[in-house]
Order: structure tokens, then C-alpha cells, then sequence
């Protein structure tokens, strides 16, 4: 596939935003999480692109070959800055297109329901993999909600001092950090203890992750380094300060949500309640349907890229054909 692949960069909002994209037809969006980059679209992007889309999968700022965000400065990260990119972006690779299909993952996944919540008006319909919509709590800080829950040595705690987990991520050595973090399967909370980051996993590489690919994603950290990255986690409050104008609000847009149920997502305290008895629709009231994959961790879409892709495309099919009818009646 990295043969039919163009490779674009396109300067806005202070970066230069690279992007990969294959294909003609309408287009589909692809965002990717932690610790990814476009490449983690592979399978998703030469399968649209075989069945007349175009996919453009982008590297967020912070990530692979995107530069010019201020890394010293996590409040660049805010979900606020990086839908204001994603917006430029398509303004500028598809003006003609007034809304667009969107595929998000992890932190891609919300960044997409940010991007639902801000400008409803950009998306056709959205299919979100691993993470669900998470409404804003007035009443309390995303990281001391965390941090009550969890601990200190939660994950998500553990990237919040800057220069800290990174120099434990050094000391560990790039790929292996990177090969412990996809291969990761523990349906409970991920823990990082000072010393010992991920205990005694079981690191062989699955048959969905090969060594050339693994040795792609070390290449491109090892040029960009975590702190990019990790700025998200680190923007988690400040996203919730800059966002209380959306308190209440709920995603206006077609939506359908797929998880692996060994997914530490899943099986986060309260979850499969939310998820499965109603609150989450009454969040996503276009909500399509809730799949869970049996057997399946986190990076879903790289473990099961035939289910995955199927489903993507029969959803969009299914949307597409529903907005024809539509318009043919109006």
C-alpha cells in the first residue's frame, strides 16, 4: 500500500500538517490516537480507497511528520487547537466538500467527538473506535476524578509532570516502549510504576504486528520524541476549562461505536452500564449501534482490520443511501 500512498504537507494554523491520503470519491477522514501516527490506518485506508473514497489519514500536531507546535507548551494541545486544524485542513484539501465521513481512534476518537460537539456541521457521520463520548462533569476536574480513582501511578497521571515519563521512556528504549504500549491486552487500568512502566507483560509481537512495522513507528518516534504526544494528556484540564460553554450539550451527529472487550476502555469502572444501558444514547441520540468485538484489545482496527473495515463501509454505505433517499424526496 505505502507505494500508492501521496504524501502532502499543507501549512495552517502555524504548522506544517502532513497528511496521507489514497483514493478518489467522497472523502473519509482518519484519525488516529496514542502512540500512533497515520500509519496506523493502513489497512482501513487502502480498503476505502478500493471501494471509491478517498482516505486521508493525518499526523496531529505533535505526531509524525507534523511540525511547528510549541511542544514546551501543552495548552497548544487543547481539542480546541487541534478541530481548528482538522477544520483548516479540510478546508483547504476539500473545499468542495461541506462534510466529510470521520473514523477516530483513542485520543483520534476524541478528538472526532470534539469535532462532533464544535462543528456538527463538518461531519457527515462518525465511527469511533475504543473511546466513547466522556460528557463534562462541572463539578470536577477530569485529573483529580482520575487521580481519586486510580492513583498516582495511573497512566494518565504519570504523563502529566513534563520531561519525567520521557525520561523513562528513554531509559526504557523507544521500540520496546512502544511495542509494550500495542501489545497491550490487560483488560484492567494501565499502570506505570517508576522503574518497573509495565511490570511483567508478555511483549512478543502479535500476528497483527509485524517487526518491519514496529521498527516504522520506533523510526518516527525516534525522530519526534513523546513530549508532542503526551501533550494531550497533559492539556486534559485545560480542555475542561475552555469547554463549560458545552456542559450539557449532547453529539448531534450519525454515529456508530465499536470496542474490543478486552479493551482497558471497556472495562473502566462504569463503562459497560453507560455504554449499554441507554446513557450513552441519550449522549449520541444518532447513535447507530454499539458493536464489541470478543477477544479484541485496544488497537482494534490494526487486530481486526476485516471486521473493522466492514464495518466502516457498510456504515457509510448505510448513511449514504439513507441521505439519497432523502434528498430524492425533498
Amino acid at each position: 500500500m505505502e507505494g500508492q500512498v501521496e504524501h502532502k504537507t499543507v501549512s495552517l494554523n502555524g504548522l506544517n500538517m502532513h497528511y496521507a491520503e489514497v483514493g478518489q470519491g467522497p472523502l473519509v477522514l482518519f484519525i488516529h490516537g496514542f502512540p500512533e501516527f497515520w500509519y496506523s490506518w493502513r489497512h482501513q485506508m487502502s480498503f476505502m480507497a478500493q471501494h471509491g473514497y478517498r482516505a486521508v489519514a493525518t499526523d496531529l500536531r505533535g505526531y509524525g511528520d507534523t511540525t511547528g507546535a510549541p511542544k514546551d507548551d501543552p495548552s497548544e494541545f487543547t481539542t480546541l487547537k487541534i478541530v481548528g486544524d482538522l477544520v483548516e485542513l479540510l478546508n483547504k484539501i476539500a473545499p468542495q466538500e461541506e462534510k466529510v465521513f470521520v473514523v477516530g481512534h483513542d485520543w483520534g476518537a476524541v478528538v472526532s467527538w470534539a469535532l462532533c460537539l464544535y462543528r456538527p456541521d463538518k461531519v457527515k457521520a462518525f465511527v469511533c473506535l475504543s473511546v466513547a463520548f466522556n460528557p463534562r462533569n462541572p463539578m470536577k476536574k477530569p485529573l483529580e476524578t482520575l487521580r481519586a480513582i486510580y492513583g498516582d501511578d495511573y497512566y494518565v497521571v504519570r504523563f502529566q509532570e513534563p520531561g519525567v515519563i520521557e525520561g523513562e521512556f528513554e531509559e526504557m528504549g523507544v521500540k520496546n516502549v512502544l511495542k509494550n504500549f500495542l501489545t497491550y491486552r490487560n483488560p484492567g487500568p494501565l499502570y506505570l510504576k517508576k522503574g518497573k512502566l509495565f511490570g511483567d507483560t508478555c511483549t512478543e509481537l502479535p500476528c497483527w504486528l509485524s517487526e518491519e512495522e514496529l521498527d516504522l513507528y520506533a523510526t518516527k518516534y525516534e525522530q519526534t520524541g513523546f513530549t508532542g504526544a503526551l501533550n494531550f494528556y497533559r492539556a486534559i484540564d485545560r480542555n475542561w476549562e475552555l469547554t463549560a460553554a458545552w456542559t450539557g450539550a449532547k453529539i448531534q451527529v450519525l454515529v456508530k461505536f465499536i470496542v474490543g472487550d478486552l479493551d482497558l476502555t471497556y472495562n473502566a469502572p462504569g463503562t459497560k452500564d453507560y455504554l449499554h444501558k441507554g446513557a450513552f444514547k441519550k449522549q449520541v441520540p444518532l447513535l447507530d449501534e454499539v458493536v464489541v468485538l470478543q477477544g479484541v484489545g485496544h488497537f482494534i482496527h490494526q487486530e481486526k482490520p476485516k471486521e473493522i473495515n466492514d464495518h466502516i463501509y457498510n456504515f457509510i454505505r448505510k448513511v449514504s443511501s439513507n441521505q439519497s433517499k432523502i434528498c430524492a424526496v425533498l
